[in-house]
């Protein structure tokens, strides 16, 4: 079985709920000059990032994944939360002079959202050694984070032959056409939402024959639709699986990642991983936040026979 390990951000989500609607509070003909403020209900605190929520997922799964990220000089709640649910934290980088990532999300009563992110700690790489990784026993998964990390662990992981999934999200407008030919080229498997495929193609100027000819696989996520999977010759529709009910659907792809990286490093083959994954994101939307839902073996298993066609 290979060792995971999870290359992203660590952040918190910070949600607040305006009880109005923003534009009651806009005037329009001094949208050049705008000078408001918003009372809001109360702050709810998430612990969030790709890496955290990954690693979240991965726990759940019974793996124990290495997480590889920033974290800034407010980690102690964080740093707790891991060690509750003994997720190792061996391989996050404290930066003492920045604060950890933050998301403030603010939604007002019409559901419009205004956010301010603060990358924080995500501004510094977070050092993970390539070159001491056994390359027969490790998988890396490099997801939205510190951007030169994005783009140098994939080049360094191809030197020494070490298998790498590729999942850029939400930090797709911030990296260069060059770099992402480059990362996706024969990278293990490339996984993105439809949205982020065409985003590629935009950015790239790739056909869609040409983009999936880069990755030895790629996974295209598609929300309820569930996911699509194209290998050299041969794709597969993968189904999503019934939520008791859909509260949140942050977070869903992270924990599709969790369950899609358990089943790979078990031996499974991709579409009986990509299942797992779509089954385990039907808990995350059950919950509000990104690691909130939980499952035992049981019910995991009980919603895998009932697929949702």
């Amino acid at each position: 079985m290979k060792n995971i390990i999870v290359s992203g951000s660590l952040a918190y989500d910070r949600i607040m709920n305006f009880s109005e609607k923003f534009s009651d509070h806009i005037l329009p003909d001094k949208i050049h000059s705008l000078n408001v403020c918003f009372q809001v209900n109360g702050v709810t605190e998430n612990y969030g990032g790709t890496a955290g929520n990954i690693g979240y997922a991965l726990k759940l799964m019974g793996e124990n994944p290495v997480i590889s990220a920033t974290i800034g000089s407010d980690h102690h709640k964080y740093f707790e939360w891991l060690e509750k649910n003994d997720i190792a934290k061996d391989g996050i980088k404290v930066i003492p002079e920045e604060l950890t990532a933050g998301a403030y999300i603010t939604t007002d009563m019409a559901n419009n959202q205004i956010t301010g992110f603060n990358p924080g700690a995500m501004k510094f790489s977070s050092g993970l050694d390539i070159e001491s990784l056994d390359p027969q026993n490790s998988l890396l998964l490099v997801s939205p984070g510190n951007l030169d990390d994005m783009v140098n662990y994939p080049r360094r992981c191809k030197k020494v032959g070490i298998d790498y999934i590729f999942d850029p999200g939400q930090a797709l407008p911030m990296l260069q056409p060059d770099d992402l030919r480059e990362v996706i080229t024969d990278c293990m498997l490339l996984i993105v939402n439809d949205y982020e495929f065409n985003l590629i193609q935009d950015k790239t100027g790739l056909t869609n024959g040409e983009l999936l000819g880069l990755a030895k696989k790629t996974i295209v996520t598609l929300g309820e639709a569930g996911s699509k999977i194209y290998t050299q010759g041969r794709n597969m529709t993968i189904p999503s699986f019934k939520a008791k009910r859909v509260v949140d659907p942050t977070g869903a792809g992270d924990a599709y990642r969790g369950g899609l990286l358990s089943g790979l490093v078990q031996g499974a083959d991709l579409e009986t991983s990509a299942i797992r994954g779509s089954v385990c994101a039907s808990f995350a939307v059950e919950c509000n936040g990104t690691q909130v839902y939980s499952f035992t073996s049981e019910e995991f298993s009980r919603r895998m026979e009932t697929k949702q066609l």
